[in-house]
């Protein structure tokens, strides 16, 4: 079954179990929708996409998923919203099995070139929210737990939408993020300067109310 016939089938499998075909997509960048309280993760829906450049040519794509956490969030306070995830690192996605592999290689002495066969996840939780002035962004300031190290980050956020989920179910929220960080901040310094030291981190988080 393509793609496209299996779009088509749920949208008229979700119109015909509500009567008619919604008129719009149930989340909308609204922030009167959301509602004080605390959220979990949606692992299904969450990710981080990290971007590295590779030997000057071109950038590497690669993809962390299956993220766990909670985030607490008063839109009447949004200064003292708070956000913990967890990412497991060995869950990493590539387009290069050969990659991936070497991400996780063991090395014969000493350290591995980068995570080696067994790393523990990876831990976000902020410490600071500062809200922009249009009530939809924020810098999300926190500390970042990585291949053993714990770091500052900061990540700027933004809200993309709330609503009820599929067929009315709890709350969603939703927003992307972007951060910046220096792989060698956290002792991941193997073929530099082929591999390059800066790591852009592009964020989607769907967040689902308790």
């Amino acid at each position: 079954m393509t793609a496209r016939r299996l779009l088509a089938l749920t949208a008229l499998a979700y119109a015909g179990m509500l009567g008619a075909a919604p008129a719009q997509a149930p989340g909308q960048p609204d922030p009167a929708r959301v509602t004080a309280g605390t959220y979990t993760t949606d692992p299904a829906h969450t990710m981080v996409e990290f971007r590295i450049n590779h030997m000057g040519f071109t950038d590497v794509f690669g993809l962390f998923g299956s993220i766990t956490g909670t985030l607490m969030l008063d839109p009447a306070q949004l200064d003292q919203a708070q956000v913990a995830v967890r990412i497991p690192v060995r869950k990493i996605l590539t387009t290069s099995q050969g990659l991936t592999e070497h991400l996780f290689m063991p090395s014969g002495a000493g350290k591995p070139d980068y995570f080696g066969p067994k790393p523990a996840d990876a831990l976000f939780n902020s410490t600071k929210v500062t809200p922009g002035a249009d009530g939809k962004s924020a810098a999300i300031d926190g500390r970042l737990t990585l291949n053993g190290v714990t770091k500052p980050v900061t990540i700027a956020a933004r809200f993309t939408g709330a609503g009820k989920g599929l067929l009315g179910s709890a709350l969603n929220v939703g927003f992307e993020g972007t951060a910046q960080i220096k792989r060698s901040d956290f002792g991941l310094v193997a073929d530099f300067p082929l591999v390059g030291d800066t790591v852009d981190l592009k964020i989607a988080a769907t967040f689902v109310h308790r």
